[in-house]
């Protein structure tokens, strides 16, 4: 019988391949465009991205143009099952080496966001979204929202899509899903 972690564990194999023949074949222009037709919006609200490793789409133009009305921060795991704490993240800040390879700021502000820009494997139309397996955002969007209204958009290559995505009770919902396709809002 197929436990539950084997079959999230199939459905990041097959979300891993799709991203990464879509980075390697598509310019991630168009959907930075509608990345920032999202945020524009929202300008003077504190805003995480993400620095993005592997074939994750780029979100630092778009993170470089809200930078300049307000504050940008990016994740940092401090501890495994703990929430993400999030550093004050500009152009010039000097980054270090973080977990998972991504960078971090080696200084700066600790301020919690209210949009967060949210980096995944896989997504599908009801707002669900599968992540790297530890839980960092949903235990983040949970103790955020417990706070206060907090928005959440996945940000991906449309090839990122599936259906039937093995999602649990824990799992926190995305409110919108920005690709080089298309805007999905819920």
């Amino acid at each position: 019988m197929t436990t539950p972690d084997e079959i999230k564990a199939a459905a990041r194999k097959a979300a891993f391949a799709r991203r990464k023949a879509a980075h390697s074949a598509i310019n991630p222009t168009v959907a930075q465009a509608r990345l920032f037709e999202v945020l524009e919006p929202l300008q003077g609200k504190t805003i995480s991205g993400y620095m993005p490793i592997q074939t994750e789409i780029d979100p630092l133009p778009v993170m470089a143009k809200m930078a300049t009305t307000g504050f940008v921060t990016v994740p940092v795991i401090e501890a495994k099952a703990a929430p993400l704490k999030f550093r004050q993240w500009t152009l010039d800040c000097k980054m270090i080496a973080g977990e998972f390879g991504a960078k971090i700021p080696a200084s700066g502000a600790w301020l919690e966001p209210e949009v967060l820009i949210v980096p995944l494997v896989s997504f599908d139309r009801q707002g669900g979204r599968l992540g790297y397996g530890g839980g960092f955002y949903d235990r983040t969007l949970e103790m955020l929202r417990e706070r206060r209204e907090t928005i959440a958009i996945g940000y991906a290559y449309a090839a990122q899509e599936a259906e039937n995505l093995p999602l649990e009770a824990t799992d926190q919902p995305l409110d919108a899903i920005v690709t080089e396709k298309e805007i999905i809002t819920f």
